[in-house]
């Protein structure tokens, strides 16, 4: 041991008391703003079922449809993989996992919709079929047959329907309660959201149906659909979508981008709407930033390229989904929309790539650093917390397994989300 150094400081503890009395406020708002990701589980992506068509085999339905067009189209790993161009050394894992998911849990995320895709209706259709809804989303949680999240997308706050919204929304909330209760995967979507006091209006509807029926604030949270230039960019030059999270006070769940009406509102042609156009990846780039460090998550859009007809065209309505899931992924949207059953084999197929392609090097990444290993890369904290991240996205949606991660890191799931997620608090880590 060396001499011990001698410690001298020159100001004193009122310097500090001071300067921590004069941050309080700015502790306050970080806390209260930006509270990280909330350490839940994320889908994939979400269905949109219009709400007449909604039954209580819809889900099931789905996954049948999948399996027969992968069956059909892509019969084994090989050809699933010629398709799609995966890695000869992912295709079996890939494609079993696949159909595995297909015939457990084809939908994580399911919305029935009565905006756009139901339409305008007689008073008496809606209010039957908003009513019916919560009944069978109550009946699914209650039978195990249940995607893990689901809920309505209601007609948005513009004046021309606004009180069939908010009526909407009513009947349905109230079905539910009536029924047994709200349940813990229950997710609204507000669409077309172009200011931010739409999104005040909104949080007002659902305070007051939480007082009617005795819940606990803030129990309803929602999903803001980025659907035009406005919300945005504002009028003043702001980002109007980081004013939108801010009035949400602290209920909004996700930023979903709506590919088709955003597109249409800057100007894009028909053609050339998709979620890969620059006009798309300035919004989504504005909605990352805006959510980051919130606990608001964003979605991707969709594609209206539908997987029919004859297999060549499937297999390149395939390539177009399977590419713009992985593109999205590379991105950091880790869930986008699905618009027709044939998505969900291309859905998979990509999430399920794209987590065990890396499996290894974020798995040897994340001991090196819980060891002090070194390595060829030398990681921070922050990255530590983003190699966690995508590990337990990974075992979530079913591309990986627990014991894989755990052989792989010398890590649990608990210690895999202390990491991951800093609202759990500190990581004490322990043997698999």
């Amino acid at each position: 041991m060396g001499q011990q150094e001698k410690v001298a400081t020159s100001l004193a503890g009122a310097v500090s008391d001071g300067i921590s009395a004069s941050l309080t406020g700015v502790d306050a708002e970080l806390a209260r703003r930006y509270p990280g990701d909330p350490g839940t589980r994320q889908p994939v992506h979400t269905v949109y079922v219009p709400g007449d068509t909604f039954t209580a085999g819809t889900i099931r339905s789905w996954g049948d449809q999948a399996l027969t067009a992968l069956d059909e189209h892509a019969p084994d790993a090989a050809s699933l993989a010629a398709v799609l161009g995966i890695p000869a050394e992912l295709a079996v894992a890939v494609h079993d996992r696949v159909r595995a998911k297909l015939e457990r849990e084809p939908v994580e995320d399911l919305r029935i919709d009565f905006e756009d895709g139901y339409g305008p209706r007689s008073d008496a259709e809606e209010d039957e079929a908003a009513a019916r809804a919560a009944r069978l989303v109550s009946d699914a949680y209650g039978n195990g047959t249940a995607a893990p999240y689901m809920g309505i997308r209601m007609k948005c706050m513009e004046a021309a329907v606004r009180d069939r919204g908010i009526r909407t929304t009513d009947v349905f909330l109230t079905g539910l309660m009536r029924a047994g209760g709200l349940p813990d995967g229950l997710v609204l979507t507000l669409p077309k959201v172009t200011y931010p006091e739409q999104v005040t209006a909104f949080v007002q509807l659902l305070e007051a149906f939480e007082e009617a029926h005795g819940l606990p604030s803030g129990r309803l949270g929602f999903e803001i659909q980025i659907e035009t230039s406005q919300s945005i960019l504002a009028a003043d030059g702001t980002a109007a979508v980081a004013r939108m999270i801010d009035a949400a006070q602290g209920r909004a769940t996700g930023l979903h981008y709506g590919t088709f009406d955003y597109s249409a509102c800057v100007g894009v042609s028909a053609a050339y709407q998709a979620s890969d156009h620059p006009a798309a990846d300035h919004a989504k780039a504005v909605m990352q930033v805006a959510a980051a460090g919130t606990g608001v998550r964003v979605s991707d859009g969709s594609t209206n390229v539908l997987p029919v007809g004859p297999t060549p065209q499937v297999h390149e309505a395939w390539r177009l989904h399977y590419g713009l899931t992985r593109r999205a992924l590379a991105r950091a949207y880790y869930q986008g929309w699905d618009m027709h059953p044939g998505h969900l084999p291309t859905r998979y197929a990509a999430v399920y790539t794209f987590y065990r392609e890396g499996l290894e090097q974020a798995a040897a990444r994340l001991a090196a650093y819980v060891a002090k290993a070194g390595g060829d890369v030398m990681d921070e904290p922050a990255t530590a917390k983003a190699l966690s991240g995508y590990l337990l996205r990974g075992i979530d949606c079913g591309a990986l397994d627990t014991a894989e991660v755990a052989r792989l890191t010398g890590l649990t799931r608990v210690d895999l989300e202390a990491f991951a997620s800093p609202r759990r608090g500190g990581l004490t880590v322990t043997a698999p």
